[in-house]
């Protein structure tokens, strides 16, 4: 009792020790998640380290604001920092039985407390957030000295709106907007009464009264809260009555937001964005930095995603190519913009989740491996669109023809050093099989094209030069699946000889469908935190070849869609371009096209064994005697494209 009466004089009586002690402190601002958007406002993911989101006070029932002051601090609005009546109390009650008790300190006092811990917390500092809440008679004069330091600065309204945002009502759920909407599935302006005075009783002992986990004991911590407003003559009695008859259980509507990809409805789009953003260095010095601020800022991310499209991205790629499918591939697909590099939708076949666990992956094959992606695929006969753009540009035209020499799928031609000059030649003779047989001699280019023909394309490269070939790959933004330049050699720039991700390759055909104008990834086009933009982009691209030879080159591409490759897959009543492509022994299988509004890449193939020869394969009701990119990979090209364009005007070629 001395001890307490020596409280009560210090802080009331401006004992000079109690004066001494510090009074001011530091509200760091506090950690809040993120929101993902969709193109259309709608939410993707949440990402965060505490499911929080700030209010201000407006924002609050005021049924919400009285419930919360009726059971922790009635007199809060009457008293300053220190509670006279409760102070004695308070301090005996703490310091006998090692707990906090009701009303054992002041609104403000509490918040302070919280306040500590939480700064505490966040700075990794355990030792500090113990002595925080540690029941001592140090830490109650150092929490009194800061409240009474507090109320001199700010308001009633600010310091329970502070305390509103702060406290933890558990269950994951941190400030009074996140419990709002993870209990009742309603923002905290909506609560109702017996939704308040629950929310209201759980600050106290948040983990042993969550209604998620312990339903009794929260319902009869709710009726506490009720019966001390109805003693305060907040609520009539009628109402009391009311609230109190209510079963808790009729109120709950338990929401979890979806904080990580896996709860996502677009899982594989949401891993891909925040890669994107932690690579951004207009958020942070560092990429821990920038993740930081993404799970913690209270960022709003608007992304380019369209859900129509994913929708029917998704819905063409489990028509085809149905996860756990007995061949045991995969597949997935990038569906991009034209002239702008936004990004409207990544489609895959496979359940997000741990690796190992059977048909889940994290790892996105859409997408480079700094994205979130795997190390790519061989693209096979998709690079050949690059060798008729060089030979465009070097005045070949469409009427051009080559000497092809001849081989099928058994007798290969052979190719020597002497054809390819260094630095893009060959170290030896090389062996080339045709898919198609070719008899040898002159073939124009639009039949190798639509026959994809190899031997023809091989001759044309020794014609117009290897180096040509990959000077003009690497102005189209081709690069492998982890971020290297595409080889030399002569194999990787004519036949794709070399691991790339959908994200590369359809950018790289995006670019040909915009005129020769290629444009960078962009997912992303502003990040806010409040009022503050913190990044805007636009597009940004480059003129990587000549209109007219890019313009001649889809003519070629085109030809394929109506007497190639293509054929049984053009588009409902629109023109496009595209063409297959597939890896050694038919193992990995692609179809890349476009039309001037839309260009998706769609690859088929095995991710873990990427030389498994696939041939006589059958999936989905479909066979084929081997996994080429028309058996498998168009038609999925074909339903994205004719769903996402439909209603849209048919718009000319390049």
């Amino acid at each position: 009792m001395p001890s307490v009466a020596a409280l009560g004089r210090l802080s009331t009586a401006g004992d000079q020790t109690f004066m001494s002690l510090p009074s001011t402190f530091t509200v760091a601002q506090l950690t809040q998640g993120s929101r993902i958007l969709a193109a259309d406002g709608s939410l993707i993911a949440t990402p965060e380290e505490q499911d929080r989101r700030l209010v201000k006070m407006a924002q609050v029932a005021p049924v919400m604001r009285q419930a919360q002051v009726a059971i922790e601090d009635s007199r809060f609005y009457d008293h300053g920092a220190i509670d006279p009546k409760g102070l004695a109390r308070a301090v005996i009650e703490d310091l006998r039985s090692g707990s906090s008790s009701q009303g054992a300190s002041t609104l403000t006092q509490q918040f302070v407390k919280m306040t500590l811990q939480a700064q505490a917390l966040k700075e990794g500092k355990s030792a500090a957030a113990d002595a925080a809440v540690a029941k001592t008679l140090s830490r109650k004069l150092t929490e009194l000295r800061y409240a009474a330091g507090l109320e001199r600065t700010w308001s009633k309204d600010k310091i329970l709106e502070g305390y509103l945002n702060l406290a933890y009502y558990g269950d994951g759920a941190y400030g009074i907007e996140a419990a709002a909407r993870h209990y009742f599935d309603v923002h905290a302006s909506a609560l109702t009464l017996p939704e308040a005075a629950t929310l209201a009783g759980l600050v106290q002992s948040p983990s042993t009264t969550d209604p998620v986990h312990h339903l009794a004991q929260a319902q009869a911590r709710r009726d506490v809260v009720l019966g001390r407003m109805h003693d305060l003559k907040l609520v009539s009695t009628a109402t009391w009555k009311s609230a109190v008859r209510r079963p808790l259980a009729k109120d709950l509507h338990v929401t979890y937001p979806p904080a990580t990809c896996a709860a996502s409805r677009y899982p594989y789009f949401c891993s891909f964005v925040i890669n994107w953003l932690e690579d951004q260095p207009s958020l942070g010095a560092t990429r821990q930095a920038r993740h930081d601020l993404l799970f913690q800022g209270g960022l709003t991310v608007q992304t380019t995603l369209d859900p129509a499209v994913e929708k029917d991205a998704n819905k063409a790629l489990q028509a085809v190519a149905p996860k756990d499918n007995a061949l045991g591939v995969a597949a997935a697909a990038y569906v991009t913009q034209p002239g702008t590099g936004n990004v409207l939708a990544l489609g895959q076949d496979t359940a997000y989740g741990t690796k190992g666990n059977s048909g889940q992956t994290e790892l996105n094959y859409s997408v480079d491996r700094k994205y979130g992606g795997s190390g790519g695929f061989q693209f096979g006969s998709t690079a050949k669109a690059f060798s008729l753009i060089t030979a465009m540009e070097q005045g070949l035209g469409t009427s051009a023809t080559i000497d092809a020499p001849a081989a099928d799928n058994n007798t290969p031609a052979t190719f020597r050093p002497d054809q390819f000059p260094q630095p893009c030649g060959l170290d030896g003779e090389w062996k080339v099989y045709n898919d198609e047989a070719w008899g040898g001699g002159s073939m124009s280019l639009m039949t190798a094209t639509a026959q994809s023909t190899n031997t023809a394309f091989v001759a044309l490269a020794s014609k117009i030069g290897v180096c040509a070939i990959h000077q003009t790959m690497t102005a189209f933004g081709l690069h492998d699946a982890n971020g290297g330049p595409i080889g030399t050699y002569p194999p990787q720039v004519i036949l794709g000889a070399q691991q790339v991700s959908p994200q590369t390759l359809a950018n790289a055909y995006a670019g040909i469908a915009a005129g020769g104008r290629v444009c960078q990834t962009r997912p992303v086009t502003q990040v806010t935190q409040g009022t503050k933009v913190l990044l805007a982009t636009k597009p940004s691209c480059t003129h990587a070849a000549d209109s007219n030879a890019v313009s001649q080159a889809t003519q070629y591409l085109e030809y394929n869609m109506t007497h190639g490759s293509g054929i049984l897959n053009q588009l409902n009543g629109r023109p496009s371009a595209g063409k297959t492509g597939t890896a050694d022994a038919n193992a990995q299988s692609w179809f890349v096209g476009f039309t001037p509004q839309l260009t998706t890449a769609v690859w088929v193939g095995n991710p873990v064994n990427q030389s498994r020869p696939m041939f006589n394969v059958s999936m989905a009701g479909k066979s084929c005697s081997s996994m080429t990119g028309a058996c498998y990979a168009a038609p999925i090209w074909r339903r994205i494209m004719d769903a996402a364009l439909a209603g849209q005007p048919v718009a000319p070629m390049p």
